[in-house]
Parts: C-alpha cells; sequence; structure tokens
C-alpha cells in the first residue's frame, strides 16, 4: 500500500498563495498518477488537479491558471502551486493516489490538509 502525508494548508487572504505537498512512502513502486482533490462540508469531494508519471495534468474548470499541479518522481512527492486563492477555495484538500491493478493496490488518501481563504 501507498501511504501520503500533506502539508502546507493554511490561512491566507485572498489573492494570496500556498503551496501543498504530499509525500508517499510504502509500495512507491505502484503509483502511476497524484493528484489533489478537495471537500466542503455538505459537498462531494471533488477532483482539482491530477499528473501522470508522464507528467500530463488535467484541472478543474474552477482553478485552470491559477492552480499548478508539479511532481518530483525521485522523492515522490506532489506538489500543489494555488495562486489567486479565492474564498471559494476554502476546503480540506486530500492527496489521492489511484489504485494499481498491477501491483493489486487500492487507492490512497492522504489525512487532508485546510486551506482556508479570507476575504
Amino acid at each position: 500500500q501507498v501511504q501520503l502525508v500533506e502539508s502546507g494548508g493554511g490561512l491566507v487572504q485572498a489573492g494570496g498563495s500556498l503551496r501543498l505537498s504530499c509525500a508517499a512512502s510504502g509500495d512507491t513502486i505502484c503509483i502511476s498518477a497524484m493528484g489533489w482533490y478537495r471537500q466542503v462540508p455538505g459537498k462531494e469531494r471533488e477532483l482539482v488537479a491530477m499528473t501522470t508519471s508522464g507528467g500530463s495534468t488535467n484541472y478543474a474548470d474552477s482553478v485552470k491558471g491559477r492552480f499548478t499541479i508539479s511532481r518530483d518522481n525521485a522523492k515522490n512527492t506532489v506538489y500543489l502551486q494555488m495562486n489567486s486563492l479565492k474564498p471559494e477555495d476554502t476546503a480540506v484538500y486530500y492527496c489521492y493516489v489511484p489504485g494499481s491493478r498491477f501491483c493489486h493496490t487500492g487507492a490512497s488518501w492522504g489525512q487532508g490538509t485546510q486551506v482556508t481563504v479570507s476575504s
């Protein structure tokens, strides 16, 4: 299995920036894609950004042009640079690694890190 540890959340004013980090350990050879989801109380968890081991990325429309996902494969770490933050970006952000049929592992989630954007 893969273990994920996030860091970098906090409180920031609207228009500010934060960078989230997520370090993976365990069966890291089984990791293909890595990404970030977020969730607010009463709503479903939603995809924010995802990147594959080959470097392709995709973003939620709501964050395109403001957030950038990047990955250091040597460190098994994924980052989310968040710029021009808005109050509606306030959520708990979760790091995510999909399961691997090759390795027979399930999906992995981080513990979550709170991001709060004040207006």
